[in-house]
């Protein structure tokens, strides 16, 4: 027996397999966890998705008396009680929304020791009267949840997280814990300063998130990138990001107008409207949901795979909160603007001087991130003051190779400096950048500027390329701009040297993408995941979610899904084996779940129980294996042989979905231009046809012309094979297998 109060890491384990379905901890959880059960305070930073609020949670019921949680807003409080109370965990949350009635209620649960963990403000837990209460109260700890918000430093200071303070006073014998996902080391030492936590345990995780794909552009066609992003995630949730309400207010317009299903949210919206458009959010009623910075911290929405930001975040800690919702892959695309940055000073113009100086500070390691020529990864990991030892991510616009050094850089940004000295440094960067590319606006034309040596110099390569040049030799201290409401360049003793050639520049512009190179965790992500399955079982959690009014993700996360859809399990010891599958889950949701899983294998003629050939993910869910699966390679093995879709689904025991998908990647890898295996040529001939009419870049148009006749997989295999020259499959080819898909 262990003492009572003084629970081991091994009681932790055995909470975390039969509450959440997890084998073991994720990375810096046990230190956190163990801080927690010895009763020091402590600091924890663990980036989203690294599972922070288990640190807390999974302690609160190992451990005597209640856990408090301090929480910021009432949306984000309200889903992860639900989550817990889904997860059977006696979990509540006190706030205005409740009735007399359920306070009550609540506080009946607290005294009588029912209750683990309860939710609070900031606000409310420091109330006289909520004090007076849980001085009554045998407390196990306190946990702070986003406690950057306390700091100057922090990307979301809240001033009534400072009344936080009082607890060490209030409570001399309790811990406190505070927990953030985003917090440099100034941060984290003002976090524990302005607490008053007494020698504090400092953990602080890797913030390289390897499953966030980073694409950062200058915002040109706002929707057209925007759509360029969203139709790779034709069936996926997503959040657009922008700076002011009135931009929430157009793009959500602009997406709308185009036929998606988008909806908006900022705080100027009437209270139950902005309720309403999350809540249709997070329970997948809409697709996507435009939204100002704000909204970030306020979801608890997990299966979230793309998110674009509209324009430039205020710091790289806002960014790194708002990118990306869980463990799984998930795109993150920035399409900035000069004036987003000059919008941000113009914001945060009546800060007090300190803190404005503060913001200035931060601001400028966004600024720094959206036009340098780094690595992402490589950018935001230095940032945060930690080493970043790959030598290429695989996983951004960089390493990806979707930009490309320019070979002439010296001469492009002498001509560039030279020009904005011929303007005696009178001008902002898309005056000069009209001059350079050799424009007869009026404006130019009344100030003789086009009578300049460097008027035109740069037509051939575009206003868009020497923009985002102007940019670089910002960020790498070769131009400065002024502040105010009119950014003027000037060139800086820096440039002056580069002038006379004694520095050299890196600048890079954007390639052409003709084939889509995969980023290393996308084929390992869904490596053996059924992907007709994994919807099957996706609409039956949405109607299980709305059955109990909870959001999807609180029935089972897209983790579990997949790895539902890639085991196929088919008893309820098999369902526990499953990464996130607790007790009181395979009790709730198994009958159900695994009923489904047997009809579509039965359907399908499918085995179930696929745990021999694949071993499942560790549970931990560490780093991805980015290894093409031998399921795959053999899939490869036999279209190469000529064999139909029907003999592959048998010869790899695999869906029909998820054969044709294997199907299109190989087709695309290889340069397939002739489909004869795989579809009639007369069928081939019409699909050809069409898409000269229609287009070949969206497959619904299509299937509406063909009135629903033509299966969507028709279509992507014959839209794969128009994208090819009509070369012959050569023999060798056989050989060269492993370089496949």
């Amino acid at each position: 027996m262990e003492p009572p109060g003084n629970p081991s890491l091994q009681t932790l384990r055995e909470i975390l397999s039969r509450v959440w379905g997890y084998e073991s901890f994720r990375p810096l959880q046990a230190e956190a966890m163990q801080s927690v059960l010895s009763g020091r305070d402590s600091v924890v930073v663990l980036p989203t998705g690294g599972g922070k609020s288990l640190c807390f949670q999974a302690p609160a019921l190992a451990m005597e008396g209640l856990a408090v949680v301090v929480s910021p807003l009432i949306s984000l409080m309200k889903d992860q009680v639900d989550a817990l109370a889904d997860s059977g965990v006696p979990a509540a949350c006190v706030n205005s929304t409740l009735a007399p009635v359920e306070r009550r209620r609540i506080a009946d649960e607290v005294r009588s020791g029912r209750l683990k963990l309860l939710y609070l403000s900031p606000e409310r837990l420091m109330t006289e009267r909520t004090l007076q209460f849980l001085q009554e109260t045998r407390l196990s700890f306190f946990a702070i949840d986003e406690a950057h918000c306390i700091s100057d430093w922090g990307h979301d200071f809240r001033p009534e997280y400072r009344m936080l303070r009082q607890l060490k006073t209030s409570f001399p014998g309790t811990a406190v814990h505070a927990y953030t996902a985003t917090a440099t080391e100034h941060v984290r030492r003002d976090i524990a300063r302005e607490l008053g936590l007494v020698n504090p345990e400092f953990l602080t995780g890797s913030f390289d998130r390897p499953n966030l794909l980073y694409r950062v552009s200058r915002r040109t066609d706002l929707l057209a990138q925007m759509r360029e992003v969203i139709d790779r995630h034709p069936n996926d949730s997503g959040i657009v990001y922008c700076i002011r309400r009135k931009d929430v207010e157009s793009v959500c317009a602009d997406l709308t107008a185009a036929g998606l299903s988008a909806l908006p949210y900022h705080a100027g919206m009437e209270d139950e409207a902005r309720r309403k458009n999350q809540d249709d959010f997070i329970n997948d009623r809409a697709q996507i949901i435009v939204a100002t910075i704000a909204f970030g911290m306020g979801i608890d929405k997990s299966d979230v795979r793309y998110v674009i930001h509209a324009g430039a975040p205020k710091s790289l800690e806002a960014y790194q909160q708002e990118s990306g919702r869980d463990g799984l892959e998930a795109e993150c695309c920035l399409f900035y603007g000069g004036g987003d940055f000059m919008a941000w000073r113009r914001l945060q113009a009546e800060l007090p001087a300190a803190a404005y100086e503060i913001a200035m500070q931060v601001l400028a390691g966004i600024e720094n991130f959206c036009t340098s020529a780094k690595c992402r990864h490589r950018s935001i990991i230095e940032y945060f003051g930690q080493k970043y030892d790959a030598e290429s991510c695989q996983a951004c616009d960089i390493c990806l190779g979707e930009v490309a050094l320019v070979d002439d850089a010296l001469v492009i940004a002498q001509k560039i400096l030279s020009c904005v000295l011929r303007l005696k440094q009178n001008f902002g960067g898309e005056y000069t950048a009209q001059v350079l590319t050799g424009s007869r606006d009026q404006r130019i034309l009344d100030n003789g500027h086009d009578r300049l040596t460097t008027w035109g110099l740069l037509t051939a390569s575009g206003k868009k390329n020497v923009r985002l040049w102007m940019d670089q030799l910002l960020a790498q201290g070769f131009l400065q701009k002024s502040e105010g409401e009119y950014a003027v360049l000037s060139v800086t003793d820096e440039g002056r040297r580069l002038l006379r050639g004694e520095v050299v520049p890196r600048l890079l512009k954007p390639v052409e993408r003709t084939k889509k190179k995969e980023a290393k965790y996308e084929a390992a992500s869904w490596d053996g995941v059924d992907r007709e399955l994994f919807e099957t079982l996706r609409e039956l959690r949405r109607r299980r979610a709305a059955e109990r009014s909870v959001p999807p993700y609180v029935v089972f996360s897209d983790a579990t899904l997949r790895g539902l859809a890639r085991h196929r399990p088919s008893t309820p010891q098999r369902l526990l084996a499953v990464h996130g599958i607790g007790q009181h889950k395979a009790t709730e949701y198994g009958p159900e779940f695994l009923q489904a899983i047997a009809d579509y294998c039965r359907e399908h003629q499918l085995r179930q129980d696929v745990f021999e050939d694949e071993p499942a993910p560790a549970k931990a869910s560490a780093a991805v294996d980015s290894s093409i699966s031998g399921i795959k390679r053999r899939a490869c093995e036999l279209f190469l042989q000529g064999k139909s879709i029907d003999e592959v689904m048998q010869a790899v025991n695999r869906a029909r979905s998820t054969v044709s998908e294997y199907l299109v990647e190989f087709i695309a890898s290889q340069g397939v231009s002739d489909p004869a295996a795989w579809i009639d040529e007369a069928l081939y001939a019409r699909i050809r046809a069409a898409a000269k009419e229609h287009g070949a870049d969206r497959l619904r148009p299509l299937y509406e012309a063909f009135g629903g006749q033509v299966s969507y997989e028709q279509l992507k295999i014959a839209l794969a094979c128009l994208r090819k020259e009509a070369v012959p499959l050569p023999v060798e080819m056989r050989e060269a297998v492993h370089g496949m898909c």
